[in-house]
């Protein structure tokens, strides 16, 4: 599908399924509090050459109640705003708004921002610049971007320094941050572009979206890189989850079915949000999010990249650890990393490398490996072919390694490719990013018949200390 047909079908479709599933705040903020814009067709036509950016400003001690964030709020006179100069920056900016609704999201990123570390949080809303036309949308954001400058350099006289600010841009708003960094000369702390926006973008110069080169530390988490978000990488390290595309527990709609079946959330919201969800999720600290480097996700999930060596050890995490936790230096540029994750928050999976080595065999074969703990099993189904002996995979299960009592063998494929007996010579499993301490769990020397199972328990507890 051309890149020209799937941008048409986004302009298309995402008025239709905003309108669905978009839902603005549910409850009016109280008279004195700020709020992000709403805007209709009829107001959109009737000044539409007018962006009327306007920011928001939340601190722990607004949390409930946004204050609306001017360049006056920095003057010497303007003693009662809640920014203070002493503190980072985390500046919001949301993406495409298909009907002019507010994103319902940017509350709980604030308050996930804010219950992490005690910073100042700007919202950036440009939900009447950011609405309607996709492409006409496009041709906006380097004009928010020229006016969130103007704000920024107000800051600066005031006090506050670039290298303090970190911008989380979402899908466009990860360009419109890029684009502020690029006017900033790349002197900014940080940009985190959450599934940065693909159409129109992919083939674009560095200089109209989002690279490395416009923050002191650039990272970028993709999970929608077949239709709504980009492919290549813009950071100093990019995060592909589950390979940047097709989120377990999101559905498999195409653009195709969208012409039949209109309850299409599945795909179009939840594989292209699920990034600014991981990324929540990660902020929150229920368990850690990390990245392994590779060349590539098939090379990933064929167990050909189980450490950081290339990093020196320090593996990426998702997050607000500095530089994603990356110690080497100069930092990498365009660093791919992959993970897999699970269906729902938060979203973390143990990554399980399982090697099985084999004698030689006359006709292809399958065999179905399951992981079991005292009350939950994981399953995985393996492809044996002739031309090798050895297979490696990488297998996810929601408990680490120490925790499984019992790996299963079945051979399954009899049905199917009518294999016969499979002598395994060892099954192997161990934990990803690898430890060069920790010794992989085998078991040697064994027949799995055609048709059926093979078990071993292991006996093994945690050390937690």
């Amino acid at each position: 599908m051309s890149q020209e047909y799937r941008t048409i079908l986004l302009c298309v479709f995402t008025v239709f399924i905003t309108s669905l599933v978009l839902g603005v705040e549910k409850s009016q903020p109280d008279e004195e509090c700020a709020d992000l814009n709403n805007t209709t067709w009829q107001e959109y036509r009737q000044g539409r050459d007018k962006l009327q950016v306007q920011y928001l400003l939340l601190t722990r001690r607004n949390l409930d109640c946004a204050e609306a964030f001017t360049q006056e709020s920095l003057t010497s006179t303007q003693r009662t705003s809640y920014f203070n100069i002493s503190r980072p920056t985390k500046v919001i900016i949301h993406g495409y708004r298909a009907l002019g609704s507010k994103p319902s999201w940017v509350k709980e990123l604030a308050w996930s921002l804010l219950r992490a570390q005690d910073v100042n949080v700007v919202v950036v809303d440009w939900v009447y610049g950011a609405s309607f036309a996709y492409n006409l949308v496009v041709e906006n954001y380097k004009e928010v971007a020229v006016q969130i400058s103007v704000l920024i350099n107000q800051m600066q006289k005031n006090g506050c320094k670039l290298e303090t600010f970190h911008f989380i841009g979402v899908s466009l708003g990860a360009h419109v941050a890029g684009f502020v960094g690029t006017l900033f000369e790349g002197k900014i702390g940080r940009i985190t572009g959450l599934d940065p926006a693909g159409p129109m973008f992919k083939g674009a110069d560095t200089f109209d979206r989002l690279d490395s080169s416009d923050a002191q530390f650039v990272d970028a988490i993709h999970t929608d890189s077949d239709y709504f978000g980009i492919s290549i990488p813009v950071g100093h390290v990019d995060f592909f989850l589950n390979g940047g595309q097709d989120q377990t527990g999101c559905s498999r709609s195409r653009f195709a079915s969208i012409l039949i079946y209109f309850p299409v959330y599945g795909y179009v919201i939840c594989d292209h949000m699920r990034a600014l969800h991981v990324y929540m999720s990660a902020l929150n600290g229920s368990c850690p999010l990390i990245g392994i480097p590779c060349s590539s996700y098939e090379a990933f999930q064929k167990g050909n990249c189980v450490d950081c060596g290339v990093l020196n050890g320090s593996c990426p995490s998702i997050g607000l650890s500095e530089n994603s936790g990356i110690t080497i230096s100069p930092l990498p540029i365009e660093q791919k990393v992959y993970l897999l994750t699970s269906s729902k928050s938060p979203f973390c999976a143990q990554h399980i490398l399982l090697q099985l080595e084999v004698s030689q065999l006359d006709k292809s074969a399958e065999v179905e490996v399951t992981l079991r703990t005292e009350s939950l099993k994981k399953e995985k189904r393996v492809t044996l072919k002739t031309d090798t002996t050895v297979f490696r995979t990488v297998l996810t299960h929601p408990l680490p390694l120490c925790e499984i009592r019992t790996i299963e063998l079945k051979n399954t494929g009899a049905r199917f490719y009518r294999q016969g007996d499979i002598h395994v010579k060892s099954v192997c499993v161990s934990e990803i990013p690898a430890n060069r301490h920790d010794v992989p769990l085998c078991v040697n020397n064994f027949h799995i018949r055609r048709g059926a199972s093979w078990s071993h328990d292991y006996v093994q507890v945690c050390d937690y200390s």
